[in-house]
């Protein structure tokens, strides 16, 4: 009886939750005209956060070259502006690698 109560609740949860996902189609992102790059040999880690504290939220893409990161700051209406490194104390950030 556990058996058939249990199965009966995996499978309808499975019809529940199980649909297929849907996505938008891939979007390049544009920074003033140019597209969002990164460095080689890539991995590059994205997030939005506010860093300037206006409310929207800057994109932040980490390098694995150097561990820099890029900030494109949000201007508003989907747009952003040309990406600059993140600066600590005028000097580029930079975060020593594990490997």
């Amino acid at each position: 009886m556990l058996v058939t109560l249990f199965s009966t609740i995996i499978a309808g949860g499975a019809v529940v939750l199980g649909g297929p996902a849907e996505f938008h189609p891939p979007t390049r992102l544009g920074a003033q005209g140019a597209p969002v790059r990164v460095e080689g040999p890539g991995y590059a880690c994205p997030c939005w956060a506010d860093l300037d504290g206006d409310g929207k939220k800057d994109l932040l893409v980490g390098q694995f070259h150097g561990g820099k990161i890029r900030v494109y700051r949000n201007l508003g209406d989907g747009k952003l502006a040309a990406g600059d490194w993140l600066k600590a104390g005028g000097v580029v950030a930079e975060i020593p690698g594990v490997w």
